[in-house]
């Protein structure tokens, strides 16, 4: 057992170990520690104090919210203290029950009257509200259901309807004035305006809410600092949006912050002018909500009310579904109880309250170790280095890879074999290494170096002038290129194969079954039944899928070809500007770059690919193995209805996805682009869209909903 010294010595070191961790994410904006592996710390040192009460101190990470205040910012007092709520670390669905039944045992808990009566006149002679009482006699407690938002936590001040102070969480007491750079947020409204049928708008008003940066924002400035990096600037990538949103807000220069696309979100009040004074006098947690909306601020659209723990329950798995694909980070969801006379009955413990929890989902960073660099090659001849890890549960699954994408990117990193690493996963993401603790290196511990010969075939390895990346030289000699060129042609926007997966390819190159593309639909039933694990039924249903692929379209033919910096929408302008196969294989690098969007470098590209003898002939045969696709007349001298006009698509469409939408506008001739800039003819904005919809309305760029955009549509045939 443990002796007392040896238990006071462990809290100590716990308490040393927080406190470094919290100081760098939130005062030094440079993380080391994972979210993960700081809340495991910080539960051990709870359970810790738990148990031995008298080893805890004033200053413990367990008895404060936040970080210290910047000496280089100007402290606020916050009128109404913004607390942190308890984080429920049962990501699972009993979760939700667990808060659900923590509220009713409380309401009827001696300890909740024993409370009131003490601190609150009105409760003695009424012990509980009307909605207690209808909660403990079966009825469903009322909650709201928001996201948890990955930022920064922001307090917003108006006084008569205009901001003129904001303020960050600082301690939780004391934050800091960062209302220079957070007046440069455009979602965040400087003097307020009542909406129809909004309450009026208090003498005194704090608003609370969430600073964040969008993930295409993000990418977007990490963009913006590898380029500046490679000029020589002293420049550097952020770790993740929380923290790049974090340095934002805090930059002395509101100059510098703008340049630093921030967004926000509402969800709550601090202190509010009282009714006597003109206050609203709110009932409910969702009619904060709304008012918040009414008075112009973004509401999170996913916040929904709930009943009970079965809607909780419902709440955490749907937004789980949508988790990937929303434009920004969350790690959880928060669930309240809506009514706020029951909130004010239910009370806090400690300096949290018992009427709100964090529900958090699996953690998306987490520590394992290096345990070796291997290189893969893929279909282009690519050299991609792979950290072999330690097996570690991260964002769901277990993790045993993760990219460092190229040598000067692993070299950036400066990732060795034996390192102590941070990796992220997020959804159907390939897992990265984020980072290195560089305090746990092994000593001795060799750099990575890229190997000067194929480790598949052995051919010479080159980087090209200019480019991060190296390549293997061996081309389909290469049974590396082999298998993913075979992968690539037979995915589902290329030649759409089904069955033809992974382990099936990796088969039949091995076994020297497929050497070539048209290979493949030269297999015989006969061989693909003698392969392991081939059952009859497979076989027949995989030749079934290859004879069906043969009736193609020539941009998802060109597409499957694998033709580098050939994606499907250079692969679909092709089509549609030559008409045919044999224009496209005789053009000029001058007639490629006609084109739209076909510039110098993938011009020749497409130029030498249709030049090597060996390219051609496999295209020769694939036609002559029976694939084959509708030919038209170039459309160079034709006109689509929507020829010529550029849409830009953001948020979440009602009844079309992404794909669906990008094909119609692309079938009547409209390119679809990934940015918004003053060439942009329309932005199709949906539910939660961002920063491309705050760029349309800055460039007076015409904005319009899915039904306008169906009603351009049915113009255009």
């Amino acid at each position: 057992m443990n002796s007392k010294a040896d238990v006071a010595t462990q809290a100590a070191e716990l308490r040393a170990a927080l406190h470094r961790a919290a100081h760098q994410y939130y005062t030094l904006d440079a993380p080391e520690l994972p979210d993960a592996e700081y809340d495991r710390l910080f539960q051990q040192l709870q359970a810790l104090e738990a148990a031995h009460p008298e080893l805890r101190t004033p200053d413990s990470p367990t008895q404060r919210v936040g970080g210290a205040v910047l000496a280089s910012l100007q402290p606020v007092r916050h009128a109404v203290p913004m607390l942190s709520i308890r984080t429920e670390t049962d990501t699972t669905p009993q979760g939700a029950v667990t808060f659900d039944q923590r509220v009713r045992d409380y309401l009827a808990s001696e300890q909740r009257r024993t409370l009131l009566k003490a601190t609150d006149e009105r409760f003695r002679a009424a012990p509980l509200g009307a909605e207690a009482q209808a909660i403990l006699a079966g009825q469903p407690t009322a909650y709201v259901a928001e996201p948890k938002f990955d930022g920064l936590a922001m307090n917003l001040r108006y006084e008569n309807g205009v901001l003129v102070q904001a303020a960050t969480r600082g301690d939780g007491e004391t934050g800091e004035d960062v209302t220079h750079n957070i007046r440069t947020i455009r979602q965040i409204p400087l003097t307020l305006h009542v909406g129809p049928g909004a309450p009026a708008i208090p003498p005194v008003l704090e608003v609370r809410g969430e600073v964040y940066m969008r993930r295409d924002d993000f990418e977007a400035l990490n963009e913006r600092m590898r380029t500046r990096m490679a000029a020589g600037d002293k420049a550097k990538t952020f770790v993740n949006p929380r923290n790049a949103a974090a340095g934002a807000v805090r930059q002395l220069d509101p100059a510098a912050a703008a340049q630093r696309p921030l967004s926000f979100y509402a969800y709550g009040l601090g202190e509010v002018a009282p009714a006597a004074q003109g206050g609203p006098d709110f009932q409910t947690h969702w009619q904060v909500l709304q008012a918040l909306k009414s008075w112009g601020f973004p509401v999170s659209a996913l916040a929904r009310q709930a009943q009970g723990a079965s809607d909780l329950i419902a709440f955490h798995a749907d937004v789980a579904a949508q988790r990937d694909a929303l434009p920004f980070d969350i790690d959880g969801v928060v669930y309240k109880v809506d009514s706020l006379p029951l909130q004010r009955e239910l009370g806090f413990v400690t300096r949290e309250p018992r009427w709100a929890v964090a529900h958090k989902y699996p953690a998306q960073e987490q520590l394992t170790t290096v345990q070796a660099i291997d290189v893969q090659v893929g279909r282009t001849g690519k050299l991609t280095p792979v950290a072999k890890l330690a097996p570690v549960f991260v964002g769901g699954v277990t993790v045993t890879n993760a990219t460092l994408h190229n040598e000067l990117e692993a070299r950036r990193k400066d990732v060795r074999v034996g390192d102590t690493v941070v990796v992220r996963r997020a959804g159907d993401v390939i897992p990265e290494v984020v980072s290195v603790l560089p305090d746990k290196r092994v000593p001795g511990a060799a750099e990575f170096t890229m190997p000067t010969h194929c480790p598949v075939c052995g051919s010479d390895v080159v980087r090209e002038e200019g480019e991060a990346d190296h390549r293997c030289t061996g081309g389909l000699f290469c049974p590396a290129q082999r298998k993913q060129a075979l992968l690539h042609f037979a995915s589902r926007r290329a030649m759409d194969i089904e069955g033809l997966g992974d382990k099936l390819v990796e088969q039949l190159v091995d076994g020297n079954v497929v050497r070539t593309l048209p290979d493949v639909y030269r297999m015989g039933f006969v061989a693909l039944a003698a392969l392991d694990r081939m059952a009859e039924k497979s076989a027949q249903n995989l030749i079934a899928a290859l004879d069906k692929s043969k009736q193609t379209t020539l941009a998802r033919f060109l597409y499957a070809l694998g033709i580098r910096h050939v994606g499907e929408s250079t692969a679909k302008d092709l089509a549609r500007h030559f008409g045919k196969l044999d224009a496209v294989m005789a053009a000029s690098a001058d007639q490629l770059l006609q084109v739209p969007d076909v510039g110098p470098v993938v011009a020749d590209s497409i130029h030498t690919f249709f030049a090597q003898p060996h390219n051609r002939e496999v295209v020769e045969q694939l036609r002559a193995v029976g694939v084959t696709w509708p030919e038209a007349e170039p459309a160079a001298g034709a006109t689509l209805p929507l020829a010529g006009k550029t849409f830009v698509l953001t948020g979440t469409l009602p009844t079309l996805s992404r794909d669906e939408a990008k094909a119609l506008l692309e079938a009547q001739g409209a390119k679809v682009a990934g940015s918004v800039s003053k060439k942009t003819s329309y932005v199709v904005a949906g539910e939660e869209a961002g920063s491309k919809l705050d760029k349309a309305r800055e460039l007076g760029v015409p904005v319009i909903d899915e039904a306008q955009m169906q009603a351009l549509l049915v113009d255009a045939k």
